[in-house]
């Protein structure tokens, strides 16, 4: 099921089924996703795809600096008829939302995410709205020194899954996208809401042995003590690179999680999650080699 839901998306996004496969990964954890990249490499087409294979409702939102909390969380309105206020639902009421450069709006604005991305409901004039399952924030960012941008703050990059980025396309899958025939909204629905919480039910009954566990433990507390680390990964990021170990194992066939699910995902979840001192900076390294290089002097655990 998976597998095709993958090759429906890629009738449109051509040449990134890795990146499908981990987005479909951060649904099947519960989680959201922060893609990091350059307008036009196709962000809103795969996120569009997603929602039309999967039959779930999409909203998209262009994040602004003007933008206002009401504006995504929805806004309670007086009707005269009845002399009552009827709460109007914002765009954050759909099952999958594209927070579309989501850095260029204010840190007033970025905070209204903070309780549905954790608690996936949302809470206004001291009513709480629970929202629909699966639910899922796919948010796109510009690099951070772009200008007339807000970096996120820690507890809100922390709240995201996992950080992806698309890149260019290479040059046949540059020629193939001129040759599209068929766009997202026209995509046949490939599963449906049973079968996506069926799938999250069959990743989350995956084994995980001991050895694996503190395997998983050791590279999240490693960034803590690194040299050049300031801030090190939270336990949130140890959970997360838990779930995804065991849904990567579940879309390969296998009913075990084995060292090299952890390393695959091991950067795409922890990247974010680590601020670096001045002086990685200064030498030239990145929060992805700094997480290579702890990948590297991490010893693999012996059984499986």
């Amino acid at each position: 099921m998976i597998a095709q839901l993958i090759k429906n998306v890629e009738q449109v996004v051509i040449g990134k089924n890795e990146i499908i496969e981990k987005i479909i990964i951060a649904l099947l954890c519960k989680g959201h996703v922060l893609l990091e990249d350059v307008p036009g490499v196709g962000k809103t087409t795969l996120v569009r795809a997603l929602a039309q294979s999967m039959d779930l409702s999409f909203s998209r939102i262009q994040f602004t600096p003007d933008l206002l909390p009401a504006d995504l969380l929805g806004i309670s309105v007086f009707n005269p008829k009845d002399a009552q206020f009827h709460f109007q639902k914002g765009p954050l009421h759909s099952q999958l939302v594209l927070a579309d450069e989501i850095n260029r709006t204010s840190p007033k604005t970025q905070s209204s995410l903070l309780e549905v991305m954790q608690e996936q409901q949302i809470t206004v004039d001291n009513k709480t709205y629970k929202l629909e399952d699966p639910f899922m924030v796919i948010a796109t960012q510009n690099p951070i020194e772009h200008e007339g941008t807000f970096p996120l703050p820690e507890s809100q990059l922390d709240r995201f899954f996992m950080k992806l980025s698309m890149g260019y396309p290479d040059e046949q899958e540059e020629l193939k996208l001129l040759e599209l025939n068929i766009s997202a909204k026209t995509l046949p629905v490939i599963v449906d809401v049973e079968s996506i919480m069926e799938s999250r039910k069959k990743a989350e009954a995956i084994f995980v042995s001991e050895s694996i566990k503190r395997y998983i433990v050791r590279l999240t507390r490693a960034t803590r003590k690194h040299e050049l680390v300031d801030l090190g990964a939270s336990p949130r990021a140890t959970i997360a690179l838990y779930n995804a170990s065991k849904a990567l194992a579940y879309l390969r066939g296998r009913a075990y999680v084995i060292p090299e699910d952890v390393k695959e995902l091991f950067i795409d979840i922890v990247s974010h999650r680590i601020f670096i001192s001045p002086q990685a900076k200064y030498q030239g390294k990145s929060e992805k080699l700094i997480l290579k290089e702890i990948m590297d002097s991490t010893a693999l655990p012996l059984e499986v």
